[in-house]
C-alpha cells in the first residue's frame, strides 16, 4: 500500500490538474463562478462533494472487482467457500465512514446555506419580483418606480422574442435585498448562473439578499410547473454599473412608472383573509 497510495495520489492529482473551465465548476452553468457574492461558496460545495463522492465510488468499485477476481471460482474448485457470520472491523468501517461523510456532508451544506439565507441588515437595494401567470412584476422599493411584465412571445422559429422579455435591472456591487411574491399559485424565481431559487408560495414573502459581482445578462425562469404556459415564463438579470441603473430608473420614472404594483389582484387573497378572520374568530 505505502507504493500503491503515493501513485494514486500523483494520478489523481494529474487528472484533477488537466481539468477544463467547465469540469473545475463540476459543469455548472458559463458565468456562475463570480456572478454574486454567494456563487464561489455553492461552487466549492457542489465541485469538493463530487470529488468526496467519486472517491467513495472509486473505492467501493475497487473492492467490489478486487472481490469478484480474488474469489471468483476457480478451475477444480467445487461446493462453496468457506462461510463467515461477520467481520468486525469490515462492517466497523462500513458504519462509521458513511455515517461521518452524511454528517461533513450536513455540517458543510448547513454552513454554507446559512451564509446564503442570512438577510442584510440595511440592503443598499431593495427589489420586490411578483410571479404571475406568465410573467414577471418587478417593484424597484428603493427607487419607487416599477416595471410591469407580459408573456414572453416567440417568433417563428420558437425563439423568444426580445421585446416581450421581462428584464430585472440589478446595480453591480451594491448588496441587494430581492423580495419573492406571488400574485396567483406557486411559482419559483430562478436565476440560472446565480445558482440561487426560491419558491413563491401565496401569502408568504420569501427573501434573496445578493450582491452582483460581474455585470452581464443572467438567464432567469420559473423552475415550478405552474400552468400551461410554465416553460415560457422566463426573465433576463441585466447587472449594469451603477450610472446604466441610475439611467433605467429615471427611464421607468419619465414613463410614468413610478409607485409600486401591489399583490391585491391575488385571486387567493381573499381565500387567507377568510382564513385569517376564521381564525380569529375562533
Amino acid at each position: 500500500m505505502k507504493w500503491v497510495l503515493p501513485g494514486v495520489a500523483v494520478t489523481v492529482a494529474l487528472v484533477l490538474a488537466g481539468c477544463t473551465p467547465a469540469q473545475q465548476r463540476g459543469f455548472l452553468p458559463e458565468g456562475s463562478t463570480n456572478a454574486t457574492d454567494h456563487t464561489q461558496s455553492i461552487t466549492s460545495l457542489w465541485v469538493n462533494s463530487w470529488i468526496v463522492l467519486l472517491g467513495v465510488g472509486a473505492l467501493v468499485w475497487g473492492l467490489v472487482i478486487w472481490a469478484t477476481i480474488s474469489y471468483r471460482r476457480r478451475k477444480g474448485q467445487t461446493g462453496l467457500p468457506v462461510q463467515l457470520r461477520y467481520n468486525m472491523p469490515i462492517e466497523t468501517f462500513f458504519t462509521v465512514v458513511p455515517v461521518l461523510l452524511i454528517l461533513a456532508f450536513f455540517g458543510f451544506t448547513a454552513q454554507t446555506m446559512e451564509k446564503i439565507e442570512a438577510r442584510y441588515d440595511d440592503p443598499e437595494n431593495v427589489v420586490e419580483v411578483i410571479g404571475k401567470r406568465w410573467a414577471w412584476d418587478f417593484n424597484y422599493l428603493s427607487d419607487d418606480v416599477h416595471f410591469q411584465g407580459v408573456q414572453v412571445q416567440t417568433d417563428e422559429n420558437g425563439s423568444a422574442i426580445d421585446e416581450t422579455m421581462p428584464k430585472l435591472y440589478l446595480p453591480v456591487g451594491v448588496p441587494t435585498e430581492i423580495r419573492i411574491e406571488t400574485r396567483d399559485v406557486i411559482h419559483s424565481f430562478w436565476i440560472v448562473e446565480f445558482l440561487y431559487k426560491k419558491d413563491m408560495i401565496p401569502g408568504q414573502t420569501n427573501y434573496m439578499s445578493i450582491t452582483p459581482q460581474e455585470t452581464g445578462v443572467y438567464m432567469g425562469k420559473c423552475a415550478e410547473l405552474c400552468g400551461e404556459y410554465h416553460s415560457m415564463m422566463l426573465f433576463e438579470v441585466h447587472v449594469v454599473e451603477q450610472a446604466e441603473y441610475d439611467a433605467y430608473v429615471a427611464g421607468l420614472r419619465a414613463e410614468g412608472k413610478t409607485g409600486a404594483v401591489g399583490i391585491e389582484y391575488n385571486p387567493l387573497q381573499s381565500r387567507f383573509e377568510s382564513d385569517a378572520a376564521k381564525a380569529q374568530n375562533e
